[in-house]
């Protein structure tokens, strides 16, 4: 199964984002969905080959998380950007950050706390699927720091890419342009 790269440029106009800065974190998103296939091409052929048993094999397997995680994150973080409303404090998300944070001035806080720590990554609102609780999580690398049975709920990009071309070493900066251009709605439709 091949995966194909969403079209983001709708995104291209957002307050805060330059266009060269998304043209560029564009062509590097569809770098991970290219590899991606080019990974899971090379295991399954490896497979049909009865090659499983090869260090090549191992390492590809190794190499899948990072390519997928890699897409499908970024495909996370560009569809909850471009919003132009602001969150609906009716609807579930927000009841739900109110109840497990106390407020959602409380949750924002944690939020933009947790992408602003030293290094590279990403930050996440998470819901636990198993206790439809609610908590801020940072993914270090594409493929570890993720929290098993939970789900993606907003996605931040705190990869010097998201950021530096446009805000230099300011990722505050970046992190409050990126609250200004949350797609709530599509956060909205991913909570249960």
């Amino acid at each position: 199964m091949a995966y194909q790269a969403k079209d983001y440029t709708s995104l291209i106009g957002i307050p805060g984002f330059s266009e060269t800065l998304l043209k560029n974190h564009f062509t590097l998103y569809q770098g991970y969905v290219t590899n991606t296939n080019k990974v899971m091409d090379a295991l399954a052929l490896m497979l049909k080959e009865g090659k499983t048993a090869t260090a090549e094999y191992a390492e590809l397997k190794r190499r899948a998380g990072w390519e997928f995680d890699g897409m499908r994150l970024h495909e996370y973080y560009f569809d909850n950007l471009g919003g132009k409303n602001p969150m609906n404090k009716e609807g579930k998300l927000a009841k739900k950050l109110a109840e497990v944070f106390g407020s959602y001035e409380a949750w924002e806080q944690d939020f933009k706390a947790t992408g602003a720590m030293r290094g590279i990554g990403w930050a996440a609102l998470y819901q636990d699927n198993m206790t439809g609780g609610l908590f801020n999580a940072w993914i270090n690398e594409h493929d570890t720091g993720h929290f098993a049975g939970c789900a993606p709920i907003l996605i931040m990009d705190v990869f010097e890419h998201a950021f530096m071309l446009d805000y230099g070493l300011k990722r505050a900066d970046y992190i409050v342009a990126f609250f200004k251009n949350i797609n709530w709605d599509a956060a909205e439709k991913r909570i249960k």
